[in-house]
């Protein structure tokens, strides 16, 4: 009988010391309140919800209107084509203008035949315009920036200016 009851006193020692030590590790390690739950105290670990979160869909970018574009492009035309204020404004408007006839010319989805001969015209009447409104040698160099594209234009007027410093000394 002394046997049966030092075994019983042995195994509540050894379920008690268990006991402890459980919630001692349940606690330490991430499994109860101030683990890795942070904080709720109902958990163990990282609780995810039973309810499934929507995901924001990316928003489409909006394309840019002609003024947007326009005014983008401005500053890198002026330095190019060196034009004075009054000058830039009425570049400005004019390309504004076009530019929008492009866009909505680009909304109706023409056939690529009818497409090709709305841009043609536009751009006929475009010509007209800046040639009417700028001074020729700045309409010519405007034309040329057009063929060959504003990097180009760029340095090839930092060239000319390198040349003329060259010639100065």
């Amino acid at each position: 009988m002394k046997s049966t009851i030092k075994l019983n006193r042995f195994s509540v020692f050894l379920m008690t010391l268990f006991l402890f030590a459980g919630t001692e590790a349940f606690s330490q390690y991430g499994y109860g309140y101030g683990g890795y739950g942070y904080g709720r105290g109902y958990g163990y670990g990282r609780q995810r919800s039973a309810i499934p979160q929507v995901q924001e869909t990316p928003k489409e970018e909006e394309p840019k209107t002609a003024e947007e574009l326009v005014d983008g492009e401005m500053p890198s035309i002026t330095e190019a084509l060196q034009l004075n204020e009054f000058e830039t404004a009425i570049l400005s408007s004019i390309l504004k203008k076009y530019v929008q006839e492009r866009i909505e010319a680009q909304i109706l989805k023409l056939p690529p035949e009818k497409m090709r001969e709305v841009y043609e015209n536009i751009t006929l009447r475009q010509d007209e315009e800046l040639k009417s409104s700028l001074p020729l040698e700045k309409y010519e160099a405007f034309v040329e920036l057009q063929k060959n594209g504003v990097a180009k234009t760029l340095k090839k007027n930092k060239k000319e200016k390198k040349k003329k410093k060259k010639n100065k000394n």
